[in-house]
């Protein structure tokens, strides 16, 4: 995931609906138990874990009587020491007592999700270690790891999982992903490993797309826990030996036995909090809600259209229409590159006001720059004494619009239909539009005869831009 582009905005879950899901995950709350358990007699070893002998005591305070349950008391104890709900009183003697922190999980929800995001960053970081397993088969006969035997790159594996992350939160947050839907374990490895330029992929492409989903369906099962992720396993069954002869019927249709994994509204929250850290542009729905219209209109010009809806309904929530219609018009003006996209919004965020912003645009009539959107507004509306618009302000607001189109999307298939209605209704259109005086007008031209299909038409807008240019001194 790039980091040199702002993200689509997400839109998080109020801060205490997300400190009680953090509160109500099982690594969270196990930590919490264990660090209100502990005593004076409660020992630790030197690297601050529980001593061997008292993980049945700690497995038995959180309920746990499975075969995992001292593995997931030791995890527990280890997030209550990283997080500061315990505190080691004196490492010789390996005594603990209650961590100042601990108070925190009866705070404000701040002060919840900073414990929790200590959690993360724990676990995401017990997510890059390898398999026990893997570390006992590497050790020598001095007790020793040999890291060069397990191929293992801290650093690289480090690396992958907040790539694998990033990839899942831009696919959550993006308008045509799959929101609150889950992601295929193998498209989320693919999109780590296969090009994005290659056709077919090759076997030897596959096998490392087939290696990362083990990888991660280890990872995620480390995740899910601290309330990250939701995740469904890789089937077993697809993991046996070539020799052994499956349990049950195996239907290879079904994608999601090979994993499926979404993002919580807490994990959510937690990624964009990595983000931010990181310094990447990662806005959410409502940063802007406090802002001036200036910063409305520019920080929505990145937006997706919902996204961009959704925070001017926002903003609009937090004021009297009317001065927000006057705060809008106000913002709207000016003849520098970004002008007409902050019209085009400035017009889409005063279509959500009511009618008591009728003032507001009667009192832009008369303006070169907003007299052409207010009589677009007021007419729309239904409202009568509005005068009809010259022909030098229906030509200035068609260059307008364009710009603002192209800013907005492009060279796309809404502004060629634009342009070749426009051509087809005014047959005289690029002998008057080269006149116009705007500062996107050769600009518009230019783009109008790049869009045009007719070779004859597009040529025409050429020159007509030719000509704009040429009056502008450019």
């Amino acid at each position: 995931m790039s980091d040199s582009s702002p993200l689509p905005p997400v839109r998080l879950h109020p801060e205490a609906e997300l400190a009680r899901d953090a509160l109500s995950t099982p690594l969270l709350a196990r930590a919490a138990r264990l660090a209100r358990w502990a005593g004076e007699d409660t020992r630790v070893d030197a690297g601050g874990g529980l001593v061997e002998e008292q993980l049945p005591a700690a497995a038995s305070e959180l309920g746990l009587t499975d075969e995992d349950a001292a593995a997931y008391a030791s995890e527990a104890w280890r997030v209550a020491v990283d997080t500061g709900l315990v505190e080691i009183l004196d490492e010789e003697a390996g005594t603990v007592a209650a961590g100042e922190d601990l108070a925190l999980l009866t705070g404000s929800p701040q002060d919840v999700l900073a414990v929790w995001l200590s959690a993360l960053e724990t676990v995401l970081a017990d997510a890059s270690v390898p398999d026990l397993d893997d570390l006992v088969d590497a050790m020598d006969d001095g007790g020793e790891v040999d890291f060069a035997s397990l191929d293992w790159d801290p650093q690289a594996e480090q690396e992958f999982l907040d790539g694998v992350l990033g990839n899942l939160y831009l696919l959550t947050v993006s308008e045509d992903g799959p929101g609150d839907g889950t992601v295929p374990l193998p498209a989320l490895a693919a999109s780590m490993i296969v090009p994005s330029d290659m056709g077919e992929p090759t076997n030897d492409v596959l096998e490392q797309v087939s290696d990362a989903m083990m990888r991660l369906d280890d990872q995620f099962r480390i995740l899910e826990p601290v309330g990250i992720v939701e995740y469904q396993p890789v089937d077993e069954a697809l993991m046996a030996d070539a020799d052994e002869e499956p349990a049950a019927p195996v239907d290879d249709t079904d994608v999601s036995r090979y994993g499926m994994v979404r993002l919580t509204p807490l994990g959510l929250y937690g990624l964009r909090s990595r983000l931010l850290e990181a310094g990447i542009t990662a806005p959410a729905v409502g940063d802007l809600a406090d802002k001036g219209a200036d910063a409305l209109l520019d920080g929505t010009s990145a937006f997706p259209p919902a996204a961009a809806q959704a925070e001017t309904e926002q903003w609009l929530d937090r004021r009297e229409p009317l001065a927000a219609a006057r705060e809008l018009l106000a913002a709207a003006r000016g003849a520098d590159a970004g002008a007409p996209l902050r019209r085009l919004l400035c017009q889409q965020a005063l279509s959500l006001v009511g009618v008591a912003a009728e003032p507001a645009l009667r009192e832009v009539l008369d303006d070169a720059e907003l007299g052409g959107l207010a009589r677009v507004w007021l007419a729309e509306r239904g409202f009568g004494d509005v005068p009809a618009p010259s022909e030098d302000l229906v030509f200035w607001l068609t260059v307008d619009t364009i710009a603002a189109q192209l800013a907005a999307e492009g060279n796309s298939d809404e502004l060629r239909a634009l342009v070749e209605g426009l051509a087809q209704q005014h047959g005289g259109f690029f002998a008057a539009a080269w006149k116009v005086d705007h500062p996107a007008t050769a600009d518009v031209l230019e783009a109008m005869g790049r869009l045009h299909p007719d070779k004859k038409v597009a040529k025409e807008a050429r020159k007509a831009a030719f000509k704009a240019r040429s009056q502008q001194g450019g």
